[in-house]
């Protein structure tokens, strides 16, 4: 499903001339490759699934926002805008992600649905919230609610 998304959208952006969407894609689709290969020497011939090319995508993006950071830190504002622009391009194909609204509704739903009273049920929680709100939830920020919830 994905990887059609994927062509699809590559084909869409060369013929749009989008340089940046091309480029973008061209990267995604390349480590998608390599994830591939890896793939197959452990024996799945069919290559990664679309949860794993999810996740895939979240890196790219986790990778990008610590970019950013960096370039503005490095006042390189130019760099900086790239990076955003890739990130745009990455997030069409990720699910709709969760506002910091919702997931801290979802973490005080999962700490009252598991009875969590301390930092010990943190691990529970956490894994509450991974199965249900894969793909969908920043767990970075899920977890720093948890912990104020719980400590």
């Amino acid at each position: 499903m994905l990887r059609s998304q994927l062509t699809d959208a590559l084909k869409k952006a060369v013929l749009a001339k989008d340089a940046c969407s091309v480029t973008t894609v061209r990267l995604i689709l390349a480590a998608l490759k390599e994830r591939d290969i890896a793939a197959r020497g452990e024996g799945n011939t069919d290559g990664i699934s679309d949860d794993d090319i999810v996740i895939l995508l979240q890196a790219m993006v986790k990778q990008r926002r610590e970019s950013i950071e960096m370039y503005t830190k490095g006042n390189r504002p130019e760099l900086a805008e790239q990076e955003a622009a890739e990130i745009a391009v990455i997030e069409t194909f990720l699910p709709k992600q969760l506002s910091d609204e919702e997931i801290e509704d979802a973490v005080r739903g999962a700490v009252s649905d598991l009875g969590a009273t301390c930092l010990k049920d943190m691990g529970r929680t956490m894994a509450v919230l991974r199965e249900q709100y894969s793909g969908t939830m920043d767990f970075g920020k899920a977890g720093g609610v948890a912990k104020k919830l719980l400590g």
